[in-house]
């Protein structure tokens, strides 16, 4: 008999002091009656070695836990047996395409509709975003029902064929029926036919119902922002999808200071017009189609500019003018301080960095630093002999987001690579630094590494204290003979320090604000964000609506700008008809699969039993 955790059979072990507690438990009093002494002491040594063992066999109490015991152990080894049973057609997984396209007239509303005529016993559901979103899984019709009435599209390019695979991995046991339902207009990844038919020849049944017609629209297909002269510009692209000339009306209002205008575009058929707005103030501004029409989710463009102001940044050094200093002090927008050590009150700084080469942090700098980030502070640790385990006190080490060791020469060099894509590693060549001394660290388990050697050494990485956020920066800056690397004289490295600065200090790149849908991002702990249709609390923002998010104090633009997904007038009728075809080889399907049987639930009960038979006879003899 296979146990999916064989481990667990270590719990007959358990018999052992059973038998134990019966064979050295006290034996009842005797009283020896003289007439009958004789024949006792005749068979008294013949039966003492098997006395035990004959009362122990026969004692239906240690049968019973014996039982018990061993039941119990098997049941936590979850014993199975494996059959073979026919595919079953009962659990329906149904695909509903949620992207900005299905947002025209009623398609959405349409697509529930149908929905809902292939509810089954049992049902589960998934969203075709820019990701698949498994909304609902292995439920009964009702609660299939109530999860259909309170879906809506949102604003990203579907990715009908992940959703497939989504779906086919629910339906990996026990087979059923997949129902996909879309536009099917426009789509991000492989093609959904192809999707379909892997899916038949594992033996499910895939159905394609289609939704939708040609309708009008005009709407934004593009915009970016750029810094020109001190200040930002943003270029737009209207589209006229129509077959005829429109005359198109923008509103542009800033929401934070009130500001509005308007400006007619005269749009040929089938064709783009241009608009240009400079001089944005900071906030958020929209700018609106004032017409209606079909698809209303890309007649308003939203612009973020972030509100920039001079910070405060206390950098903590044993060693006067390091590079990290002179490239942070160049950033206009910091106001730097430098300190030999670390002050009672941290509160007026956004940032601080911590330098040290030599000298560790005392016991009192590192409880300022505690209430500093359970304030929400942020800082930098940068890589040096004084955080290595052997100066670095307890609680300090316990701050980083990293297991400080001892410092490692490498006379062959250290070679580094990106573990996670983000904007502190666009335009910087970590692969160009030559490390030749580093602080060996392990990552913390709730740490984000973004940078690491080959040796998957972490060199940069951050992770939540309280409310605030710490960095390790395995990097050290110190020059001359003593250096530890190169990374100093490279072009890249005052653009590192102006990167992560604007990255800890709120602001930064103006891309950062500006987002298009199907975008996501990590965070570095749960939290709260505000959506565009309410709040909600997670660890991962997935940006699938048009509007602003409030995310880490940052107010972020979404916009979808693709044409495609604006281009209301395309049908997806061809792919219907591609599904529909039979120009391939022909599919043998599975008409059955293998099924775990699990039986401890049987022997579950059956402890039960014996528990009950077990009182009964302790309450005959007397004893209960």
């Amino acid at each position: 008999m296979p146990f999916d955790n064989p481990l667990a059979l270590a719990g007959l072990v358990s018999v052992i002091p059973l038998i134990l507690l019966y064979l050295l438990r006290p034996k009842p009093l005797q009283v020896q009656v003289p007439s009958l002494m004789f024949l006792m002491d005749i068979k008294e040594e013949k039966k003492r070695f098997y006395t035990s063992i004959t009362k122990l066999i026969k004692d239906p109490l240690f049968l019973i836990q014996l039982l018990v015991l061993i039941l119990l152990a098997m049941a936590a080894a979850s014993p199975f047996l494996e059959t073979q049973e026919a595919l079953s057609g009962e659990h329906t997984v149904l695909i509903i395409d949620a992207s900005a396209s299905m947002q025209t007239d009623s398609r959405f509303s349409d697509a529930i509709a149908k929905a809902e005529d292939y509810v089954s016993k049992k049902n589960s559901i998934i969203l075709a975003e820019s990701t698949p979103v498994t909304v609902l899984e292995g439920e009964g019709s009702q609660a299939t029902y109530d999860t259909l009435d309170i879906l809506e599209a949102k604003a990203t390019v579907a990715d009908l064929s992940s959703a497939i695979s989504a779906g086919m991995r629910l339906l990996s046991d026990e087979g059923g029926n997949l129902i996909v339902i879309s536009d099917f207009t426009n789509w991000n990844g492989d093609d959904p036919v192809n999707a379909m038919k892997l899916a038949e020849s594992y033996g499910l049944t895939v159905q394609f119902i289609i939704v939708g017609n040609d309708a009008d629209n005009v709407g934004f297909i593009q915009g970016s922002i750029e810094a020109v002269d001190g200040s930002y510009t943003y270029t737009g692209v209207v589209k006229n999808y129509r077959n005829s000339r429109q005359v198109v009306n923008v509103d542009i209002e800033n929401l934070d200071n009130g500001k509005t205008n308007t400006v007619s575009l005269n749009i040929p058929a089938r064709s783009t017009k241009q608009l240009m707005l400079t001089n944005l103030g900071t906030g958020i501004t929209e700018v609106r189609l004032t017409d209606d029409d079909s698809l209303m989710v890309d007649n308003t463009a939203y612009i973020s500019i972030p509100k920039v102001s001079d910070r405060q940044l206390l950098y903590v050094t044993d060693v006067e003018n390091l590079p990290s200093q002179v490239a942070l002090s160049l950033i206009p927008t910091i106001n730097l301080k430098q300190l030999d050590g670390i002050p009672d009150d941290l509160s007026k700084y956004s940032i601080v960095v911590i330098a040290n080469k030599e000298r560790a942090l005392a016991s009192n700098e590192i409880s300022s630093l505690n209430s500093y980030f359970n304030n929400g502070g942020r800082a930098v640790f940068i890589a040096s002999e004084a955080l290595s385990a052997e100066n670095a006190k307890t609680e300090l080490q316990e701050l980083l987001p990293v297991i400080p060791e001892s410092v490692e020469d490498a006379d062959n060099g250290v070679t580094l690579e990106v573990v996670q894509e983000t904007r502190l590693s666009e335009d910087i060549k970590y692969e160009e630094v030559a490390m030749y001394q580093f602080l060996n660290v392990t990552g913390r388990i709730d740490s984000t590494t973004l940078v690491a050697t080959e040796e998957k050494v972490p060199v940069l990485a951050y992770h939540s204290v309280g409310d605030g956020t710490v960095v390790y920066f395995g990097i050290n800056d110190v020059t001359g003979e003593n250096a530890w690397n190169n990374f100093h004289n490279l072009p890249e490295y005052p653009v590192f320090w102006f990167k992560l600065a604007g990255w800890l200090g709120g602001t930064g790149s103006v891309q950062d604000y500006n987002l298009r849908t199907g975008t996501i991002s990590a965070l570095a702990k749960e939290q709260d964000i505000e959506t565009p249709s309410g709040t909600e609390t997670v660890t991962r923002v997935l940006y699938d609506q048009s509007g602003v998010y409030q995310v880490a104090g940052k107010e972020i633009a979404v916009n979808l700008y693709n044409d495609r997904e604006s281009d209301t007038t395309l049908e997806g009728d061809d792919v219907i008809e591609r599904s529909q075809a039979n120009d391939g080889p022909e599919i043998v399907r599975a008409s059955s699969y293998t099924a775990k049987n699990y039986l401890d639930i049987y022997m579950i009960i059956i402890v039960f039993i014996l528990v009950i038979l077990e009182l009964l006879i302790i309450r005959k003899r007397g004893e209960l």
